[in-house]
């Protein structure tokens, strides 16, 4: 199968102060295509800084990182933005809306970055909205949405450039139970229709949806198996 993501012995290394502080130690991973993948680990265990790797928003200190087929280990900011808003969509716990835009403006911001003109934009982030079950939510702000309402416009937003792949950063720590459920269905049925997703989180219940677990403790993996209870519908 098609490698999506490939770690080659990464490591991440930050400087506080006078201290080093050794936040992933020589992790090797590849994550295929398709794949659904949740990354697991208490605080402190590397998962946000692996996160913010395989996102491109940040580069390792040593190490190889291929993102399909490109190596994007030591890229300039600039590249990585690119590369970012082509290949990566992020859906983030605090949903990460400007809350003076309509669901539909916060929307069509990447695509405003891709270069895209103004009404293929809109028509683009109208299907992706409806696509998420908000096609009566278009014109209401931030403020006016529930949060799980607000999450759906995030995971739009995330959906608008077609991205290879979904990262989602604890993407129901901020809602109810029954709301949470709503969005993880979401979630699945992305993966279903072709994008490799990616969970960060420290719930044992969003877990469960991925078909694969990776679990960190100090920088390393830990743990790396199949989730036997994994059913794709």
């Amino acid at each position: 199968m098609d490698k999506a993501i490939e770690f080659h012995d990464i490591v991440k290394n930050y400087q506080v102060g006078s201290v080093i502080v050794r936040a992933l130690r020589s992790i090797t991973v590849n994550i295929s295509k398709n794949e659904y993948v949740a990354i697991m680990g208490p605080s402190g265990s590397g998962k946000s800084t692996l996160m913010n790797l395989v996102g491109c928003l940040d580069t390792p200190t040593s190490g190889t990182y291929i993102l399909n087929g490109t190596d994007v280990s030591k890229m300039e900011d600039d590249f990585l933005a690119e590369i970012r808003n082509k290949e990566i969509g992020f859906v983030f716990q605090t949903f990460n809306l400007l809350p003076r835009y309509t669901a539909l403006e916060n929307v069509t911001l990447p695509l405003i970055y891709a270069g895209i003109q103004k009404v293929e934009r809109e028509k683009v982030a109208i299907e992706t909205l409806e696509q998420v079950g908000l096609a009566d939510r278009m014109a209401h702000k931030p403020n006016e949405l529930s949060g799980g309402q607000r999450q759906r416009v995030a995971i739009a937003r995330a959906l608008v450039n077609k991205p290879s792949i979904i990262l989602a950063d604890e993407p129901t720590g901020n809602l109810d139970s029954k709301t949470s459920l709503d969005i993880m269905g979401l979630l699945d049925d992305i993966h279903r229709k072709g994008n490799t997703v990616i969970l960060v989180t420290h719930e044992e219940d969003i877990a469960k949806h991925a078909a694969r677990i990776i679990r960190l403790l100090d920088g390393e993996i830990s743990h790396d198996y199949a989730n036997e209870k994994y059913v794709k519908a």
